[in-house]
């Protein structure tokens, strides 16, 4: 019989190619850094004084190209929500103040929404997965918060965007970190930041005339009892299943 051909074991390939770990940190890491040169540089770039000084050019621009206005100013707040870039506040007010209150909430809810998203989508491909995991496993006293999250989630996801005591952004990296699916973070999103944007963009609306008086706008409209006490009831509200959770647990 003639010799079978000698087969030699093939050097592993995976030495050969870039780390898929670093791959994954990618996203995340660029956004980290686009928010670092974006505090610096656009602090002053994004204002209430620059949207004064171009607002007539808006508004000639919208009337004219009103679809492209559409889609430009939904890319552009995602852009700031997604690399969390100062001016997410102006630009509400700017969707307001160009698309009057409704559509204007909706678009502004969109943009925000989507960046979030980005966030969302960069931390958990990057870190939230593994980090999950290595919670989990530990055990202890992060592990059982991890797993309260879990068990009381939309209502934990609502209480977020409704009360922001947290920061938006890492608001945003909290639900990556434990596992959260990303329809419910998409969801309680677009329906948390929903009343608290409906108020800054109906502010936005009424830009027109504070321009015509040189004023700004008063933002503290938000902390009026008639607009504060609806929101901080629907955080209750949210809050209720937690608290019903907890009774029924104390007295089992």
């Amino acid at each position: 019989m003639p010799d079978m051909p000698t087969t030699h074991n093939a050097a592993p390939q995976n030495d050969m190619r870039p780390k898929s770990g670093w791959r994954q940190k990618m996203p995340i890491l660029i956004i980290l850094v686009v928010a670092a040169a974006g505090a610096f540089f656009l602090r002053d770039k994004i204002s209430f004084a620059a949207l004064a000084e171009n607002r007539e050019a808006l508004i000639a621009f919208r009337d004219e190209n009103y679809l492209v206005a559409v889609l430009a100013f939904i890319a552009a707040y995602t852009a700031i929500v997604g690399f969390s870039l100062p001016g997410a506040l102006i630009a509400t007010l700017t969707g307001g103040f160009l698309f009057s209150t409704f559509p204007g909430v909706l678009f502004n809810v969109t943009g925000a929404t989507l960046g979030a998203i980005a966030i969302f989508t960069a931390a958990r491909s990057g870190f939230g997965a593994k980090f999950a995991e290595k919670l989990e496993g530990r055990g202890g006293a992060v592990a059982k918060l991890q797993v309260g999250l879990r068990e009381n989630e939309w209502s934990v996801l609502f209480l977020m965007r409704l009360v922001p005591a947290v920061p938006f952004f890492i608001a945003n990296l909290i639900p990556a970190f434990v596992g959260t699916a990303l329809p419910r973070f998409a969801i309680s999103t677009f329906l948390g930041i929903l009343p608290g944007t409906l108020v800054f963009t109906s502010v936005g609306a009424g830009l027109g005339e504070v321009f015509a008086r040189g004023e700004t706008p008063d933002l503290s409209i938000i902390f009026a009892p008639h607009i504060l006490g609806p929101i901080l009831g629907l955080a209750a509200l949210s809050a209720l299943p937690i608290i019903l959770k907890f009774f029924r647990k104390k007295g089992a």
